[in-house]
C-alpha cells in the first residue's frame, strides 16, 4: 500500500458509535482504487471492484466532512472516469455509467422524496401538458449515464438517475406543468343563427386568448340537434365566452329582420337592384347571405340576415329611395299653314314660307322683338331662366301673332310631369273608323270597320344633369289617313292609305328654355271657286261662262314646342305653377305692346331707347303681379 502518498491530518470521533462521524482529510495524488478502499473502510461498506479504475485524485479539506458524504465524493470521482456505483444486496459494485441504469434494481414509490447517493428509478406523472414536450425540456438536467423514457398512455416519465437529479427534475416539472383541468359547458342558443354565432366565437376566442398556450385554448363546438354551443377549456375562459354569448344572442334577436318602407321608389325595382348586388358578392359562410323580398302592399323591402350585412343594405336603400328629380314639360302643338303664312309675310314684310321650320319661327321672333326681353325680379328661378334664354317672350308673341292673323292654329297645349329617367307620353288626336273589308251573304254586302287612333304621339324621357340642365329624349310620331279607300257611296273599294311621320331627337336645355320640333308636314289639295257677282250665280250658264275653279296643293307644318321646368322637390311644384301664372300674365302684356308697335311701324327691330322703355314697362307689370 502506498500510504506514503497521502497523509491523514486527523481523525476525530465526535459522536457515539451510531451517530454521524466527521473527519478532516487531505490527500494528494492518491490512486483512485486506494481511495475506494479508504472510503469503504471509513464508511464500513463492502465495495466490489470488478473493473480497473485508473487515475489519481486530490482532496483538500479545510473543514470536517461527514463520513456519509464520502460516498458522494467517491461517486463524483468515479463518474468523472465513466464509472459509478450500484448496490446489490449488501455489496456495492463499481460499474460503467452506461450500464448502471440496467443494473439498478431499486424502484422508488411515485411522488416519494428521494435521498442517497446511488442511482434509482422513479415514475413522474405529468398532468397538464404533453409528456413528450415536457421530457424534451428537462432532458438536459439528467446525468450522463441516466435513462429517461416517456409513456404516452399514462402521460408519465420513467427516469433512472441519481436522487438529487431526479428531485431537481421533479421540481422543474412541477413548475412548468399547468395541471389544467378542462371544463365543458353546453349553452343553448335561443335567438340567433347558431353557425354564425360559432364563427364569431371562434374569431373572438383567438383574439382574447393566447393560442400558443395550450392551457388558454378554448374549443367552440356546436350541436345542431339541441341548437347549443359547446365550450371546452379553462373555467375562467369559458365564463368570459358565456357572458359574451348571452349578449350576442339578444342582439341577434333585435336586428336580424328589418322592414324598410320606401317613400319615393318602386319596391320592385329596388329589390331587383339589391338582389343583383347580393348575387355578385361572396360570403365566407353561405349562411350569412341575406334574403331580400318585396312587399308591394306596403311598398316595403323585407331584409333578413346578419346585422352587419343588413346595415350595408340599409345604406343602399337610403340612396335608392332619395326623392327623384321631376321635370314639368309644357307642350304646344301648332299647325302653321304655309299659304296663309306667305300671304301674311307679304303683308308685314317677312319670309312666311319658312315660318313652319325652327329657324323661321326664331327668325320671326327676332323681328318681333326677341332682343327686348324684360328684366326679371330677383330670386325667382323661372324668370332667371327666361333672362338667360332671351327669346321666350318674343317666341310666344310670334305664335300669338300667327294665330291672330290666321296663319297658325293651336291644336293642343298639354303639359306633363315626368319622373327623372322615366319615359312619359302625350297623345293628341282622334279615333276614326277605317274600312277593313266587306262580306257578301245572299246578295247582301256588309262592310266591316276598325277603329284607329290618328294624331300626334309625343314621348319624352328626361335626364336631369344638374339643378338647371336637363337632357330630353324626344320621339314625335304623327299618323294620318290620306285615303280611306271609299267610293262616292261610302263603300270600300281599296285598302286605306295612311301616312306616318316620325322625329327622334335629343336636346340639352336649361330650366325654362324652349325647343322647337318641326319637320312634320301634311300636304292636301284645296279647291277654290271664283265667279263674277250675280252672273256667276246663274244656273248652268253662270257655272260655265262666269266662274272658274282652281285646285291647289296646300301644306301644313305641324310644330311642337317643348319647355321643360326642373322640379327638384315635390313641394316646389306649387311654386312653379304660381310662377307660370305670373309668366302668362307677362306674356299677354308683352304681346299687346309688340302688336301695337307692329301696327305702327311694321316688323322692324325696335330702336334701343324703345327697348329700354319696353323693359321698364314690363318690370312694372312684374312687380305689380308680385
Amino acid at each position: 500500500m502506498k500510504f506514503n502518498k497521502f497523509i491523514f491530518a486527523g481523525l476525530l470521533l465526535l459522536s457515539t458509535l451510531h451517530a454521524k462521524e466527521q473527519v478532516n482529510i487531505n490527500f494528494s495524488n492518491l490512486e483512485i482504487e486506494e481511495f475506494i478502499r479508504l472510503v469503504g473502510k471509513l464508511t464500513d461498506r463492502n465495495i466490489l471492484i470488478t473493473q480497473k479504475v485508473s487515475g489519481t485524485v486530490d482532496m483538500v479539506s479545510s473543514a470536517p466532512v461527514y463520513d456519509t458524504e464520502l460516498m458522494d465524493i467517491l461517486i463524483s470521482v468515479l463518474e468523472s472516469k465513466g464509472f459509478t456505483m450500484i448496490k446489490n444486496g449488501s455489496i456495492y459494485e463499481i460499474v460503467r455509467s452506461n450500464d448502471a441504469a440496467k443494473s439498478t434494481y431499486k424502484v422508488e414509490q411515485q411522488d416519494s422524496r428521494l435521498g442517497g447517493s446511488l442511482m434509482t428509478t422513479q415514475v413522474i406523472t405529468v398532468r397538464g401538458e404533453n409528456v413528450d414536450i415536457v421530457a424534451a425540456k428537462i432532458r438536459y438536467l439528467i446525468s450522463t449515464g441516466a435513462k429517461l423514457m416517456t409513456m404516452k398512455e399514462s402521460n408519465t416519465i420513467l427516469l433512472t438517475d441519481y436522487p438529487k437529479n431526479i428531485e431537481t427534475v421533479k421540481k422543474v416539472i412541477d413548475q412548468i406543468d399547468t395541471k389544467r383541468e378542462n371544463e365543458v359547458k353546453i349553452i343553448p342558443i335561443k335567438h340567433t343563427e347558431i353557425k354564425k354565432l360559432q364563427a364569431k366565437l371562434v374569431d373572438i376566442s383567438k383574439s382574447i386568448f393566447n393560442e400558443k398556450i395550450d392551457a388558454e385554448q378554448v374549443k367552440v363546438l356546436l350541436d345542431e340537434n339541441t341548437n347549443s354551443i359547446i365550450l371546452v377549456g379553462k373555467s375562467s375562459n369559458l365564463t368570459k365566452l358565456e357572458e359574451l354569448i348571452a349578449k350576442l344572442d339578444i342582439e341577434a334577436l333585435s336586428s336580424s329582420v328589418q322592414i324598410f318602407i320606401l317613400k319615393n321608389s318602386d319596391v320592385k325595382s329596388v329589390v331587383a337592384s339589391l338582389n343583383e348586388i347580393i348575387s355578385k358578392q361572396t360570403f365566407a359562410d353561405p349562411a350569412l347571405k341575406p334574403n331580400i323580398s318585396a312587399s308591394e302592399e306596403i311598398n316595403g323591402v323585407i331584409a333578413v340576415g346578419d346585422p352587419s350585412v343588413i346595415n350595408g343594405i340599409k345604406a343602399i336603400i337610403d340612396e335608392l329611395d332619395k326623392e327623384k328629380f321631376q321635370v314639368y314639360v309644357k307642350a304646344k302643338v301648332i299647325n302653321v299653314n304655309k299659304k296663309n303664312a306667305e300671304s301674311l309675310g307679304i303683308k308685314w314684310g317677312f319670309d312666311g314660307g319658312i315660318v313652319g321650320s325652327d329657324g323661321g319661327l326664331y327668325s320671326l321672333a327676332t323681328k318681333i322683338g326677341g332682343t327686348s326681353i324684360p328684366l326679371a325680379p330677383p330670386n325667382t328661378s323661372i324668370f332667371q331662366a327666361l333672362d338667360a334664354a332671351n327669346t321666350n317672350f318674343a317666341l310666344g308673341a310670334t305664335l300669338d301673332f300667327l294665330e291672330t292673323n290666321g296663319a297658325a292654329q293651336s291644336i293642343s297645349n298639354p303639359s306633363i310631369l315626368c319622373v327623372n329617367n322615366q319615359e312619359s307620353s302625350i297623345y293628341v288626336g282622334k279615333t276614326i273608323s277605317i274600312a277593313s273589308g266587306q262580306t257578301s251573304v245572299a246578295g247582301s254586302t256588309t262592310a266591316s270597320y276598325q277603329r284607329e287612333d290618328v294624331g300626334l304621339t309625343l314621348k319624352i324621357k328626361p335626364r336631369v344633369s344638374s339643378n338647371d340642365k336637363v337632357t330630353l329624349n324626344v320621339e314625335t310620331v304623327m299618323e294620318n289617313i290620306t285615303d280611306n279607300g271609299l267610293d262616292a257611296d261610302g263603300k270600300p273599294i281599296r285598302q286605306p292609305e295612311t301616312s306616318k311621320q316620325e322625329v327622334k331627337t335629343q336636346a340639352i336645355l336649361s330650366h325654362g328654355e324652349d325647343i322647337i320640333i318641326g319637320g312634320l308636314v301634311k300636304s292636301y289639295e284645296s279647291e277654290s271657286i271664283s265667279k263674277i257677282p250675280l252672273l256667276g250665280d246663274i244656273p248652268w250658264v253662270g257655272e260655265w261662262l262666269f266662274s272658274s275653279s282652281t285646285v291647289s296643293v296646300e301644306e301644313d307644318n305641324l310644330v311642337v314646342i317643348l319647355t321643360p321646368y326642373i322640379v327638384e322637390k315635390s313641394e316646389k311644384l306649387s311654386i312653379l305653377q304660381k310662377e307660370l301664372g305670373i309668366l302668362a300674365t307677362l306674356q299677354e302684356e308683352y304681346n299687346k305692346q309688340v302688336f301695337k308697335k307692329i301696327e305702327e311701324k311694321g316688323l322692324e327691330t325696335p330702336r334701343e331707347e324703345e327697348n329700354i322703355q319696353t323693359q321698364e314697362d314690363t318690370v312694372r307689370v312684374i312687380r305689380e303681379g308680385e
